[in-house]
C-alpha cells in the first residue's frame, strides 16, 4: 500500500475500507492540483491585461491589499534569479500574479507604511483584514481580501478601470455578481479586494488598533485564480461509483465553483447541480432540522461554503443512516470529522500533524486516485482473509472428523500434535504467505462494497471447504481402513500417505482459492517451497513426524490423489447457493 501511496497507521482501517460506501472528500489539492494561478483580473466592470492600464493610485492600493494583508514573503536570491514565494497555494498565486504582473515591490510597500492591526483570515467571515498608517501623509487605510461575494457584501461603492469611484447600487451591485458567477462557471475561485480610508477625524489615540471597519468599503478589484482537476480523477470517481462508493465533495468554495468543479471531475452530471437536494451550502445544511438531515443527507453530492463542523455534522448523519463513511481531512480542524469517520483520511502532503493523528490512513501524495486504489486494497484484504479462513478450516474440520472416527472406532489418534501443527501452522503460514503475494486486480472495484453485517464465512465459502473436506474425509477414512490392501503397505507407511495427502490436498486447494494470473512468480515459489518442505519433512525427517520414506510410486499417488482437489474446486462453483 505504501507504494500506492497509502502509509497505513491503523491496520483495522484496511479491511473497513473495503465496506466504505460513501466518501466525504475535500476539492482543493485532493480533486483538484492545487497549483493556482491568477488567470482573470477585473477593475470594476472590464477585465483589465496590464498594469499599465492602470491609474497610479489604484495600483498602489492593490500593492498595499496584497503586500501588507498577507502572511506570505517574497524572496529572490539575486537580480536575475527567479521569484521563491511561500504560503498557503491562493496567497503564492495573488503574491506571483501581483509581483510578476503588476511589478510590485514587496519590501518597498511594506516599509512606505506602518501596520497597525491585523485580522487572520476566518473561515466564516471567509476574508482578512489589515489597517496601516502610511508613512508619507500619516492618512489610515483598511485593507480587506477574501471570498468575492463576502467583500462585494461589505462594499458601497468600486473603482472603475480608471481609478475614478463610483456608487455601488443595486443595479451595479447585480452585474457584479454575474460577473462573478461567470468567473465560477469556468471553476475559477474569485478572490476580491477592498479598501477604506479613515476620516481624519478618526485619527484619535488607537485608532485603527481595534476592530477593523467592515462597512462601505470601495471594491478595487476582483481576480480569477485557477485551480486545475487533477488528470485521471474523473476517472477514479467513476471508479468509485462503479464500485458502489457515494462521493460526496465538501468544499469552502461557493456554491457556483463547487458545482462546476463537482461537473468537471464526475461527482456531478451535467443536468444535475440546479436543485438544492443536489448542491447545498453549509449554512443551509447545518439549519435542517434532524429529521430534515437525515432524509437529504443520502441526495447531497456537494456541499458548498462548508466549516468543518458541517464536515463532522454530515459524517454523523451518514454513519446514523448506516453508512461506512471514509472522510479526507488536512487542517487541524478536520480532526472531529476524521476520528469520528469510520475512515479518515488525511493528505501527506499539506496536512497538519494534528489531522495526521487523528487519521487511519495517510495519502502520501493528496492524489484521490491513490484513495480509489485504497478502496480497492480494503476489499482485497477481506477477500484474502477469507480465502485463508478457507484453507484453514477445511484442513481442520477433514483432521478433526478423521481422528474423531479413528479414536471411535480403532483407538487410535490418526494426527498427533506434531502432524496437526504440521498441517494447521507450518503449511498455512505458507500459504498465507503465498495469498500475500498477489496484488489487487481492478476487477475488485467492480461489485458492491463488503457488507459489515453479512457473516465472514459465507454461503459459498461453507460449499468449498465442505466439498474439499468431504473429498479429504474419505480420502482419509479409505486409507485408514483399507489403504494397506491398496498400497501393500504397513501401517506405518499408510500414516505417512494419509499425512501426506492431506498437506498435498492444501497446496492444491491453495491454487484454488488464488485467482490465478499471467504472472506471479511469488506465489509459485513460495507454493514450491511448502512442497519442497513436505518432502523434506517425510523422506528426511522421519522423526519428527513419526513418518516412513515414500516410493516414487507411492509420491505419484499421493499427487494424483491431492491433484483431484482441483476439478473439485471447479465443479463445486456450479453448485447454487
Amino acid at each position: 500500500m505504501m507504494a500506492d501511496q497509502a502509509m497505513v497507521r491503523k491496520l483495522s482501517a484496511c479491511e473497513t475500507m473495503g465496506s466504505a460506501t460513501t466518501i466525504c472528500t475535500d476539492k482543493t489539492g485532493i480533486l483538484t492540483l492545487n497549483q493556482m494561478e491568477v488567470t482573470k483580473f477585473w477593475l470594476g466592470q472590464d477585465p483589465v491585461g496590464v498594469s499599465s492600464s492602470i491609474s497610479t493610485n489604484l495600483l498602489n492600493l492593490i500593492h498595499q491589499g496584497v503586500a501588507l494583508n498577507t502572511f506570505g514573503s517574497v524572496y529572490r536570491a539575486t537580480s536575475g534569479s527567479k521569484f521563491e514565494f511561500s504560503d498557503s497555494p491562493i496567497e503564492k498565486a495573488i503574491l506571483s500574479w501581483a509581483v510578476r504582473k503588476l511589478d510590485m515591490d514587496m519590501e518597498t510597500t511594506k516599509l512606505s507604511c506602518t501596520i497597525l492591526h491585523v485580522e487572520p483570515f476566518n473561515s466564516e467571515k471567509k476574508r482578512s483584514g489589515v489597517s496601516m498608517r502610511s508613512n508619507a501623509d500619516n492618512t489610515i487605510h483598511v485593507h480587506w481580501k477574501g471570498a468575492a461575494e463576502m467583500i462585494l457584501a461589505i462594499c458601497s461603492s468600486y473603482y472603475d478601470a480608471s481609478g475614478s469611484m463610483k456608487d455601488l447600487d443595486d443595479g451595479e451591485r447585480m452585474k457584479f455578481e454575474q460577473i462573478i458567477e461567470g468567473m465560477a462557471a469556468r471553476s475559477l475561485r474569485c478572490i476580491a479586494f477592498a479598501h477604506k480610508q479613515i476620516p481624519e477625524e478618526d485619527h484619535g489615540i488607537g485608532a485603527g488598533l481595534q476592530k477593523l471597519k467592515e462597512d462601505n468599503l470601495t471594491l478595487i478589484g476582483l481576480v480569477g485564480i485557477e485551480d486545475p482537476c487533477r488528470p485521471g480523477v474523473r476517472e477514479a470517481v467513476e471508479t468509485c461509483r462503479c464500485a458502489g462508493v457515494d462521493v460526496k465533495m465538501i468544499t469552502g468554495d461557493n456554491i457556483f465553483i463547487a458545482r462546476a468543479i463537482a461537473t468537471d471531475c464526475g461527482i456531478l452530471r451535467p443536468d444535475q447541480g440546479t436543485t438544492s437536494e443536489v448542491v447545498v451550502e453549509g449554512e443551509v445544511f447545518r439549519k435542517y432540522t434532524p429529521e430534515e438531515r437525515m432524509e437529504k443527507v443520502g441526495k447531497i453530492r456537494v456541499m458548498a461554503r462548508s466549516s468543518p463542523f458541517d464536515k463532522h455534522l454530515m459524517v454523523q448523519c451518514l454513519k446514523q443512516k448506516g453508512h461506512v463513511v471514509a472522510v479526507t481531512g488536512d487542517g487541524t480542524y478536520d480532526a472531529p470529522a476524521l476520528m469520528e469517520a469510520n475512515i479518515g483520511l488525511c493528505m501527506g502532503i499539506q496536512g497538519t500533524q494534528v489531522a495526521k493523528e487523528s487519521s487511519d490512513i495517510i495519502i502520501l501524495d493528496d492524489n484521490f486516485d491513490s484513495i480509489a486504489r485504497v478502496f480497492m486494497w480494503g476489499r482485497f484484504v477481506h477477500y484474502n482473509v477469507q480465502k485463508f479462513i478457507q484453507l484453514q478450516l477445511t484442513v481442520t474440520l477433514a483432521a478433526l472428523v478423521i481422528n474423531v472416527v479413528a479414536v471411535v472406532s480403532a483407538h487410535e489418534v490418526l494426527f498427533d500434535v506434531l502432524s496437526l501443527l504440521w498441517l494447521t501452522l507450518i503449511l498455512d503460514t505458507l500459504c498465507a504467505l503465498a495469498l500475500a503475494t498477489q496484488q489487487p486486480t481492478k476487477d475488485l472495484n467492480e461489485g458492491p462494497p463488503v457488507s459489515q453485517t453479512q457473516p465472514l464465512i459465507t454461503n459459498i465459502m461453507w460449499r468449498n471447504i465442505l466439498a474439499q473436506a468431504v473429498y479429504q474425509i474419505a480420502v482419509g477414512l479409505t486409507l485408514k481402513f483399507i489403504g494397506e490392501s491398496i498400497f501393500h503397505v504397513n501401517e506405518k507407511v499408510k500414516n505417512t500417505l494419509i499425512l501426506n495427502i492431506s498437506a498435498l490436498c492444501q497446496v492444491f486447494n491453495l491454487v484454488n482459492a488464488k485467482k490465478l494470473e499471467k504472472k506471479n512468480k511469488l506465489f509459485w515459489g513460495i507454493t514450491g517451497i511448502a512442497i519442497v518442505l513436505e518432502v523434506v519433512a517425510v523422506e528426511f525427517l522421519k522423526k519428527f513426524g513419526d513418518t516412513k520414506r515414500l516410493s516414487w510410486g507411492q509420491w505419484a499417488a499421493c499427487i494424483g490423489v491431492a491433484a483431484v482437489s482441483w476439478p473439485i474446486g471447479f465443479l463445486v462453483e456450479y453448485i447454487p447457493v
